[in-house]
């Protein structure tokens, strides 16, 4: 990638009147900043419909775009929703936080109005929509249905143990007793994608690349894994032999048990990774680069027996390595990837970022452990990689400086060489700019030098996390100039 500055900032903390950000207006408020602060990429965190803990890491399809990121203004545009009609809910009252229960509450109400309206006009666009997605749209959109009549537990619990097996008649008999149910997810699956290709014309037209991010895993409930059970390692019930997650480690003393079905790569080997091939095909049309979730995991992954309390029993397992990307070249040609490779690196993993020549990652607030040195120190960077300050399992850097070690602190400033009257995550985004690295990515919160309240995830907990939201005063002239200089000054904004 060409030497260049961004900004990570998930698409749900734009500020919005509905309670949570969107594809829309405000959006293209915020890439017309990026513009004006000197920079070229957009980081964004996964843009699928979310399930029991609003993480973007755990999606009910990996095709399917997320309800809540749809704009409502939009719709009211094109006369599928009037503001009264929206105003009418509750989308919280919270413009720091995303109140997930009452998004989740109203969401679905205002967009099924809009669906209702869509229905009396032209359904050409939503047909050839239809037909050109066919392939993950219909089993998404009766998945959606079929759980919505089950009180949305997972498919695993289904009552009706035909449908929850996809018996043949069973699906052909509640895609009959379901239509328009389903036809609803489709409708809304069509919004969005209608939407997202606007949206990321708007923001390739000013130079901008959206850098989205790819789970390695697909969540257990899901359409996914509903729908191509062969794919994972499941027993015949469709209960999971082992599960995804990672070892204890500088997030968690018992490991992270993340609950993902494993793939079976024996399987997905024999039909030529097609499954796998598709997915990444369609997140490149979603994205202009792909960060792939724990890279590694192609490498060797983390494999923990079904059920668990937690991930310290797991055993690491040999992944599809090198030929699975030799392969893919073959079928796709040249995507651009981003490897996610944080953590504790093994030689296989090593050796299958050498031999992918993917860029992988840095991140500044691992670097500073006074006791050790180690490959976060900018002074070990190759080119080929991308830095941070922190990412958004990390906190703040203003918050990782409340709880760092003093003598930890003392070496980051040394080592930053900050001066006395120099903030803190100034220094840290200084650094990242004038490292080698070709890529530097920093946290909207961190440009903002805000504290550990604006944390997005805390690895391992569930709730409190993704509701930070973005308030638009602080995007201030003063800030883009600011940016846009450190670019310059950097080299960050030569073509």
């Amino acid at each position: 990638m060409a030497r260049s500055a961004g900004v990570l900032l998930s698409i749900t903390s734009l500020p919005s009147p509905y309670g949570i950000g969107t594809i829309g207006k405000e959006a293209r408020k915020f890439a017309d900043y990026l513009k004006k602060s000197g920079q070229k990429i957009w980081q964004i965190l996964p843009v699928g419909p979310t399930s029991y803990g609003d993480s973007p890491y755990q999606s009910f399809s990996t095709y399917a775009g997320n309800p809540y990121l749809i704009d409502l203004d939009t719709l009211c545009e094109e006369g599928l929703l009037t503001k009264e009609e929206i105003m009418s809910y509750d989308w919280g009252s919270n413009d720091a936080e995303v109140d997930y229960e009452k998004i989740y509450n109203s969401r679905f109400e205002v967009l099924r109005i809009a669906y209702n309206n869509f229905k009396k006009g032209d359904q050409k666009a939503f047909t050839s929509f239809k037909r050109k997605n066919s392939a993950w749209l219909k089993n998404y959109a009766l998945y959606m249905a079929v759980k919505k009549s089950f009180d949305m537990v997972s498919w695993t619990e289904w009552p009706d143990e035909e449908i929850k097996m996809r018996d043949e008649a069973a699906v052909k008999r509640y895609e009959r007793k379901l239509k328009d149910d389903v036809d609803f997810w489709k409708f809304v699956q069509f919004k969005f994608y209608e939407q997202w290709e606007s949206f990321r014309a708007y923001v390739n037209g000013l130079g901008i690349k959206i850098l989205g991010d790819m789970p390695i895993y697909v969540a257990m409930d899901s359409a996914d894994t509903w729908a191509n059970p062969e794919l994972f390692q499941l027993y015949d019930d469709g209960d999971p032999i082992a599960v995804a997650g990672c070892p204890p480690d500088y997030f968690s003393a018992t490991g992270q048990l993340w609950g993902n079905p494993l793939y079976d790569w024996d399987y997905l080997e024999a039909t030529d990774y097609e499954w796998w091939f598709e997915r990444i095909k369609a997140a490149s049309k979603l994205y202009d680069i792909t960060r792939i979730d724990h890279f590694r995991a192609f490498a060797s992954y983390y494999s923990i027996p079904y059920p668990a309390e937690n991930a310290i029993n797991g055993e690491w397992v040999e992944g599809p390595r090198i030929k699975f990307f030799e392969m893919m070249e073959e079928a796709l040609g040249k995507i651009d990837i981003v490897a996610e490779d944080l953590g504790t690196l093994t030689p296989d993993v090593t050796e299958l970022m050498e031999q992918t020549g993917y860029p992988g990652m840095k991140v500044l607030e691992f670097a500073f452990d006074s006791g050790e040195e180690n490959d976060y120190l900018p002074h070990k960077y190759t080119e080929n990689c991308v830095v941070y300050t922190g990412t958004h399992d990390n906190d703040t850097v203003m918050g990782w400086l409340e709880t760092a070690k003093p003598e930890d602190i003392s070496y980051a400033r040394s080592y930053c060489q900050m001066p006395d009257d120099e903030p803190f995550n100034w220094g840290l985004i200084r650094v990242a700019y004038e490292s080698k690295a070709d890529t530097a990515i920093v946290p909207m919160q961190d440009i903002l030098g805000l504290g550990k309240e604006a944390r997005m995830n805390i690895p391992s907990t569930l709730g409190g996390n993704w509701v930070w939201r973005l308030d638009g005063a602080a995007l201030t002239d003063e800030l883009a100039d600011k940016l846009k200089t450190m670019s310059e000054k950097s080299g960050r904004l030569e073509d």
